[in-house]
């Protein structure tokens, strides 16, 4: 049996050569790449990592919450990981994040890589082709060389975000890509609407009428997807949308546990599922395969966050056999292989479009040897003793000694 005996956690700071504005949060810039990082080391030597985006130091007490619930524990029960898990988010905030960790421990303990742990039938997938997705709202003329610069790459899709509040140009930046691109590029569009934030310029909400509008244009221009048209929560709209549109409906991204995405699935919402598994943990990202592939419906992650979650989804990726397209974050001068994959050697795109998929056991993350005592600053760390001690400091010895029993 292999057990959880020490656990790290580092805020993760990676400055960017110029500031980022995503289309997601208006009106804001990111001048830094921020995660939260965790080393899980178990007692027969190996070490599972994991990373949750992060908008600061927000995660600051996170070790104080898990601690107790993951040192000990076998690594290999995923099972018991994700209740531990669940239970922490009761009484704190959600981080399914970290049971990726534990999908690495895995992979290393069986000698696969994860994607394999993930499939229906094994089978060995060398390469991923990718989509370049575009981080910003842009008009047509700032985003023509960008759309020369990936077919220059040998990319063979792009995504692009729509979000003018005026809603005068989503159709058209859609229009002038098509024209410039031709129909044989694979063109899909974000309208960001899932989760809106308007804490620094306002996001007018998208209605269904508007999405309708905007969906009609594109079966027109024969868009491969729609994600994110409407509120995350909007179940009734999104299956009015997809009922009265024939480009597929894209999203699910940003939620956590299986029951959310289970409510999309029964009423019928989507046609293609995205979930992230920097959000869900990769056992969620399993089910909802298992889902797609019994109903017929696309699945393709989201993976907008840092390397280690690109990698991650990677895994989610290959592991799906009727992949296409694999979410490729690029927007520079701002958002660049390197300052997005920070802590691991940059994720590059080959002359096929493709990127390589690990087949190292478990996830394949690499972290560059000095990087993270730069950009890193470890802020917790967890073992049987420290456990113990903070224990009886809080609840006194007799307590403690209770409470260990409890546990076994």
């Amino acid at each position: 049996m292999s057990r959880v005996e020490r656990i790290e956690l580092y805020h993760v700071e990676v400055p960017l050569d110029r500031p980022f504005h995503p289309s997601w949060i208006p009106g804001y810039p990111m001048t830094c790449n921020r995660f939260t990082l965790a080393r899980i080391f178990t007692d027969d030597g190996l070490e599972g990592l994991a990373a949750g985006t992060a908008f600061s130091r927000e995660r600051q007490g996170l070790g104080d919450l898990i601690g107790g619930y993951l040192i000990g524990v076998d690594a290999t029960d995923l099972a018991t990981v994700r209740q531990r898990l669940r239970e922490a988010s009761y009484l704190g905030w959600r981080n399914w994040w970290l049971e990726n960790a534990f999908w690495d421990l895995r992979g290393k303990l069986e000698g696969k890589p994860v994607y394999k742990l993930l499939q229906e039938h094994e089978e060995t997938v060398e390469r991923a082709p990718v989509y370049a997705s575009s981080g910003e709202v842009r008009p047509f003329r700032e985003r023509r060389a960008y759309l020369d610069r990936i077919r220059e790459q040998g990319i063979r899709a792009v995504k692009l975000r729509v979000k003018d509040p005026a809603r005068r140009d989503d159709v058209t930046i859609l229009r002038q890509a098509r024209e410039h691109l031709g129909e044989a590029f694979t063109l899909a569009v974000d309208a960001n609407q899932g989760w809106p934030v308007s804490l620094f310029d306002p996001t007018p909400p998208w209605d269904l009428a508007y999405a309708m509008e905007f969906g009609k244009a594109c079966d027109e221009l024969g868009i491969a997807w729609i994600e994110e048209p409407l509120d995350m929560h909007d179940w009734d709209g999104m299956v009015a949308l997809r009922d009265a549109v024939r480009t597929p409906i894209a999203g699910g991204e940003l939620h956590g546990d299986w029951h959310e995405l289970r409510a999309l699935l029964e009423r019928g919402c989507l046609d293609k599922y995205q979930p992230d598994a920097t959000f869900s943990g990769l056992s969620t990202a399993r089910r909802v395969m298992d889902a797609c592939r019994a109903q017929g419906l696309q699945y393709s992650p989201h993976t907008w966050t840092n390397g280690i979650g690109l990698l991650t989804n990677l895994h989610a990726f290959a592991a799906w056999e009727k992949r296409t397209f694999l979410e490729y974050p690029l927007e520079p001068p701002g958002w660049t292989p390197e300052k997005r994959d920070g802590l691991i050697p940059p994720i590059q795109v080959g002359p096929d479009g493709a990127i390589a998929v690990p087949q190292e056991p478990g996830l394949g993350i690499q972290l560059q040897k000095g990087w993270l005592r730069i950009y890193g600053r470890r802020f917790f760390v967890a073992t049987p003793l420290r456990v113990a001690v903070r224990v009886i400091r809080e609840k006194g010895v007799r307590t403690a000694l209770e409470l260990r029993k409890k546990k076994g």
